[in-house]
């Protein structure tokens, strides 16, 4: 984010969307025809700038990241149990980041743990983040992976719904148009599929 701006970061980092597809190699018109509502979609909602900076290419690079995951959990969850494959998940990205955070200052015993900063943890470390990782981990035990990457995509409609509704905050026509393309791909990708999801369950 020192590199680039939050409109940028937010609409590079969707395009696992595409990136799934295309590294699983999963081509299929109905499919294709749901990504690009998607992606005009993520488009008309967020409002990119044009230019690509130095922090475009890490967010692409974290776009990547993302994609391989949702990949590698297809790979890996039907061999075992969804809970402990959860578990494991989020101790070894709680262990790989130790050292980094330490490296950064930061002393946790030197933190303020109010109410707030609680409620906080709660909803970003439990409900945000566990409990997210376990249902993504449980339903990629049904979905396949391109399927699960365009359902993602609700994600930033969602939170542009829900600002507009909770907060108060103002939604423009592009913004209403962006995410109803959004929702309508996700309804085309998501629709019983024939030989999207035939690789899937071969």
């Amino acid at each position: 984010m020192r590199y680039t701006t939050a409109s940028n970061s937010a609409f590079i980092t969707a395009l696992y969307v595409v990136l799934v597809p295309l590294f699983l190699r999963r081509f299929d018109l109905r499919l294709w025809t749901a990504l690009s509502f998607a992606v005009s979609g993520l488009w008309l909602l967020i409002h990119p700038s044009a230019e690509m900076n130095r922090g475009d290419l890490y967010t692409l690079v974290c776009a990547v990241a993302f994609a391989l995951h949702i990949i590698a959990v297809e790979a890996y969850v039907r061999r075992s149990d969804v809970l402990s494959f959860s578990a494991w998940q989020l101790a070894m990205v709680a262990g790989a980041l130790v050292g980094p955070a330490l490296t950064e200052g930061y002393r946790p015993w030197s933190v303020a743990f109010t109410p707030m900063l609680i409620w906080a943890l709660v909803i970003t470390g439990v409900l945000a983040t566990a409990l997210a990782f376990c249902v993504q981990v449980w339903a990629q035990k049904h979905v396949p992976a391109q399927r699960v990457a365009l359902i993602f995509a609700l994600e930033p409609a969602l939170a542009a719904w829900l600002s507009w509704l909770v907060l108060g905050e103002r939604l423009d026509a592009m913004g209403w148009v962006g995410s109803g393309l959004i929702t309508a791909g996700v309804l085309i990708g998501t629709m019983p599929a024939r030989r999207a999801d035939a690789s899937f369950t071969a």
